[in-house]
């Protein structure tokens, strides 16, 4: 990748995160012959390094194996914010979960926040890592939002949280009042997780690319996990899934207890200063801020545009309401970077972090609502724990087992309503466009041979053709023209414009369709 000084000044025509860009990184190869290892840790994110990081240096035989490339998924592409302030979230876990286990969850992500500080000091690592204070905020005249706000001050105020409340913040942003969390960092991931990586390969780790775990797992008095595809076996003590959505099911239905959520970032290089510090607006749409030095020169990171994976029509929009909202308050002299990704969000909002089941060693980390840095730090610290036989005091609250019916039952009902929805509506509904209409650079749904497919031409006039039909369970993929992607609506998979899989939980890809 080119880390040229570009500076356009509109959008960049295709997405590329900055972090992944600014950072070269290793390449490893594909599992070609069965292996055996200690610990199998599936997926290479900030979750599956720090854990592969921690059992290391204890001494254990460590295998990464990741079914693209490491740091290509949500860790690629995050506002890396080292917060335990996730938004309206503590005055819910008051409700839901009680004081004790509310107080729980920021000990928690405030205990991961100081190991990254402690680790970047011991280790030396330069990731431009910076205390700033992060934010809170509720826009003017939204009554409703900043009424939420309050009751969130009041929860950090029973919890011991030491927030302040505002009525002013240091940006020209129109606010009623905001919640203020003091000496909270922001930094580089990659360089971070690229140096913890090194560690982890100076001690003997091993490291396998472009390697997908299937979901049959043999039990045998250890474990046994087999490639998709050429069924190479990988034999192991533990196992650990840190792959975004579990390789492992178990029987936990995994797939009807998370949804996908894509959230969008653009790189901008301001007209006038920014004042510093990390914010998030409490309303809706979401609007997230943060700088970061890059050649010389200050960006800020703008974020936003949430919603279900699959169901953002016109993607590209997205883009475009957050180049809108930064213009408007700093002004916009480039764009050198855009980028989407996706988290998984469990049905009360709090991670799954552990054993599903006592009697075995596999452990799973999942669902952490777009806050990875605090919590895939905290699941790998937890699950790194549990191998080497220690008690956590979080076992409880992050439990993959636990179900609260309030929320739960609620969230699960519209979920599954939703999937539902999609699952039909996609399997009837009339498409009149044919591939020859397509224009370079653009994607859609057609009828070709009387079928419904899914299209795109490619800059050069090259037609990729594919069934749509999701390979996890039968939904239909929809475009995203903002990624040139097809994404599906029910459970978050996604797929390249050749079908290949890019995010799960398909393994399998979509069939691709000779023009």
């Amino acid at each position: 990748m080119s880390s040229t000084n570009r500076l356009p000044q509109e959008l960049p025509q295709f997405p590329e995160s900055l972090w992944r860009d600014s950072t070269e990184l290793p390449s490893f190869p594909k599992l070609t012959e069965d292996h055996v290892t200690d610990v199998a840790i599936v997926g290479g994110g900030i979750t599956g390094i720090t854990t592969a990081y921690l059992l290391a240096n204890a001494g254990y035989k460590v295998t990464i194996l990741e079914a693209g490339e490491l740091l290509a998924g949500t860790t690629g592409f995050t506002t890396a914010k080292i917060t335990p302030q996730h938004g309206l979230i503590y005055q819910d876990l008051v409700k839901h979960f009680g004081d004790e286990q509310a107080r729980m969850y920021y000990q928690s992500n405030h205990e991961a926040l100081e190991w990254i500080l402690s680790t970047v000091s011991g280790l030396g690592i330069d990731c431009g890592l910076e205390r700033e204070a992060a934010y809170l905020y509720a826009d003017q005249n939204d009554a409703k939002t900043l009424k939420k706000l309050e009751k969130e001050f009041e929860a950090y105020e029973k919890l011991r949280i030491p927030g302040e409340w505002l009525e002013h913040l240091p940006l020209p942003l129109l606010i009623d009042g905001a919640i203020k969390l003091p000496a909270q960092a922001r930094f580089h991931p990659l360089h971070y997780l690229k140096a913890l990586l090194q560690e982890v390969l100076d001690k003997g780790g091993t490291v396998f690319e472009h390697t997908m775990i299937g979901e049959q797992v043999d039990k045998d008095g250890g474990l046994t996990l087999h490639t998709e595809g050429e069924d190479y076996k990988i034999r192991c003590r533990h196992a650990v899934s840190a792959s975004h959505f579990p390789f492992y099911d178990g029987g936990e239905m995994y797939f009807s207890r998370l949804h996908a959520e894509r959230s969008y970032c653009l790189a901008v290089l301001p007209e006038t200063d920014f004042a510093g510090g990390m914010y998030l607006s409490a309303g809706s749409p979401t609007r997230s801020l943060r700088a970061v030095e890059w050649q010389g020169q200050k960006l800020v990171i703008a974020g936003g545009e949430n919603h279900k994976t699959g169901q953002g029509i016109c993607t590209y929009g997205h883009y475009e309401r957050l180049e809108s909202f930064i213009g408007e308050l700093l002004g916009i002299r480039g764009i050198p970077y855009r980028w989407a990704t996706q988290d998984l969000i469990t049905m009360d909002n709090v991670p799954y972090i552990g054993k599903p089941k006592e009697d075995e060693e596999i452990y799973i980390a999942t669902g952490f609502a777009k806050w990875g840095m605090t919590n895939g730090t905290l699941a790998a610290r937890m699950i790194a724990d549990g191998i080497m036989g220690k008690d956590s005091p979080y076992t409880e609250l992050y439990d993959p087992s636990r179900f609260k019916a309030s929320p739960g039952i609620k969230n699960f009902i519209v979920q599954n309503a939703n999937v539902a929805k999609e699952l039909v509506s996609g399997k009837v509904e009339i498409v009149l466009k044919k591939p020859r209409e397509l224009q370079p650079d653009e994607g859609a749904v057609v009828f070709h041979d009387g079928k419904r497919l899914g299209a795109y031409r490619d800059p050069e006039g090259e037609l990729h053709l594919v069934d749509r039909t999701c390979t996890h369970m039968g939904c239909e993929t929809e475009w995203n023209d903002g990624d040139r992607s097809w994404d599906c609506p029910c459970h978050g998979s996604r797929f390249s414009v050749d079908g290949d899989v890019l995010e799960g939980p398909a393994t399998v890809p979509l069939t691709r369709i000779e023009p």
